[in-house]
């Protein structure tokens, strides 16, 4: 079988670099030839050095500026025209929309992969209100086209999709990129004080103010713990973080903030509870990593969330935006260091036997070959899908 050219279609290099570069890699070592499109920053030497083919884009991230909009679609067509790819993964909602439209009479596989359903349809701003029956159009018109699948990475994302009008035998679930199990091993905890750890962009979306009230609210009690915020904001983002909120964190007492951590095992080796207080997520790498660390976690009971954080498993699961809950399921684990023991344990399973690189690499490398129409040659996985998981093209 010769082997086919696979394209990535993403807005930021760091983007495919955090959260496709395991799947990427599975392609590669199953005999694709990966090409990776994208708006380069940093990572661009560490993309090449894997053996990828990377096209530059310049793009903005979010732009709703109609202008911008057709540019890109531009840009994005004459790319595919002159690579030629087979296959296009086109990585979140933006490019999915963009690299579909560009797709359009092209003899190429389109995979549009979603980690969540995106601002436009979790907020009740003006803007969001605004572009979300148009994107949910653009939607089911694109993504119920012959040769073309849409990958979410929890079932409420599915159910989401199938709602708007896409076709449930066009939607497959693959639980994230995955992750490292070998370079992500169980760590013992630290001494010193309790101390609870976040890991990601600085968002209002993922629930840091609540975080931030129910870490005041344990230093006014005898169960005071240390906070660790690892991260910077994303200005791309319309919830992201000001400057001006964070100066004011940093001078609390108990809180650090840590900015871009090059290795976020140093963030869990310093941490005893990891904690996502999110309001919404696809599938969050930061709690897949912590439980692979063998850090119990505390998260919100939100789709994406309890993929991963399952209620008193490997978990304690909050309301959204409720700081007593918050800190309560904090001030539990930090009191009980035999559940905390305990839990840490039942997430390395989890992180072993269903989010790993490897699995969800042969996952999606099965999902490749059948977009393409062909024979898979790894084994088929054991994961027990539903009907609407394991569609045809």
């Amino acid at each position: 079988m010769s082997s086919a050219r696979l394209l990535y279609l993403v807005t930021e290099d760091w983007y495919f670099v955090l959260h496709r570069l395991p799947m990427a890699r599975a392609a590669r070592d199953a005999g694709f030839e990966v090409h990776v499109a994208a708006r380069v920053a940093k990572h661009g030497e560490a993309i090449a050095a894997e053996g990828f083919q990377l096209h530059p884009l310049d793009w903005r991230r979010a732009s709703m500026n109609p202008v911008e909009f057709l540019r890109s679609i531009q840009a994005v067509r004459s790319l595919y025209r002159a690579v030629r790819p087979d296959l296009v993964h086109h990585v979140a909602l933006q490019p999915g929309i963009v690299g579909s439209i560009a797709a359009l009479g092209l003899p190429i596989a389109v995979l549009n992969a979603t980690a969540g359903v995106g601002f436009a349809f979790t907020s009740n701003t003006l803007k969001a209100r605004i572009a979300r029956p148009l994107l949910a159009f653009m939607m089911r018109a694109l993504f119920n086209r012959r040769r073309s699948m849409v990958v979410v990475e929890n079932p409420d994302d599915g159910a989401a999709l199938a709602a708007l009008g896409v076709a449930a035998e066009r939607i497959v679930r693959i639980p994230g990129s995955g992750v490292d199990v070998e370079r992500f091993m169980p760590l013992p905890e630290p001494d010193g004080p309790i101390t609870v750890a976040y890991a990601g962009r600085l968002l209002e979306d993922k629930g840091l103010r609540a975080l931030i009230d129910a870490q005041a609210r344990l230093a006014e009690t005898a169960h005071p713990i240390r906070l660790l915020l690892a991260g910077e904001p994303d200005p791309a983002n319309p919830t992201s973080i000001s400057a001006s909120t964070l100066d004011e964190w940093r001078r609390r007492p108990g809180v650090e903030l840590l900015g871009h951590v090059a290795d976020v095992r140093t963030v869990w080796a310093a941490a005893h509870i990891a904690v996502l207080p999110s309001r919404r997520e696809g599938l969050p790498l930061s709690l897949v990593e912590a439980a692979a660390c063998g850090r119990p976690l505390v998260a919100t009971d939100v789709p994406g969330c309890r993929e991963i954080a399952r209620a008193d498993v490997d978990a304690m699961l909050v309301p959204v935006d409720d700081p007593p809950a918050l800190a309560d399921a904090i001030r539990q684990l930090a009191d009980d260091p035999q559940r905390r023991a305990r839990y840490g344990a039942a997430g390395r399973r989890l992180a072993e036997t269903e989010f790993s690189s490897a699995r969800v690499g042969h996952e999606i490398v099965a999902l490749y070959h059948r977009l393409l129409g062909q024979p898979n040659p790894a084994t088929p996985s054991d994961r027990n899908t539903g009907p609407s998981e394991a569609p045809t093209a």
